[in-house]
């Protein structure tokens, strides 16, 4: 009898800490691993470094684009990207003129 009691009293006194640990080691293990755990946001960093290298290539190809667009409007022509355009699309030059043919860039 004296040894069940010595039992449940010592029961009784481990079984905070044990419960305080067991928490801890819980959200610690969910601090790193998990959806949004710190492994989970490095991967999404490398991500979001990829997408900005991307956007960045996109932007340095598409401002030459809205460069030349602009020169293009209604309210502001300019005649030699008008004539370039002419000669591109209409695939015509002056009799005058020197044609010379180059290989088309891929």
């Amino acid at each position: 009898m004296v040894l069940l009691t010595e039992l449940r009293r010592r029961a009784r006194q481990i079984v905070g800490p044990i419960l305080g640990i067991s928490l801890v080691a819980y959200f610690a293990y969910h601090l790193v691993q998990g959806d949004r755990g710190l492994i989970a946001m490095l991967g999404l960093m490398q991500q979001v470094k990829t997408a900005q290298a991307t956007l960045d290539a996109s932007e340095a190809e598409r401002l030459p684009l809205a460069n030349r667009v602009a020169l293009l409007r209604n309210d502001h022509l300019d005649r030699d990207m008008l004539d370039e355009r002419v000669r591109t699309v209409l695939n015509a030059a002056d009799s005058r003129e020197i044609i010379v043919m180059t290989a088309a860039k891929r």
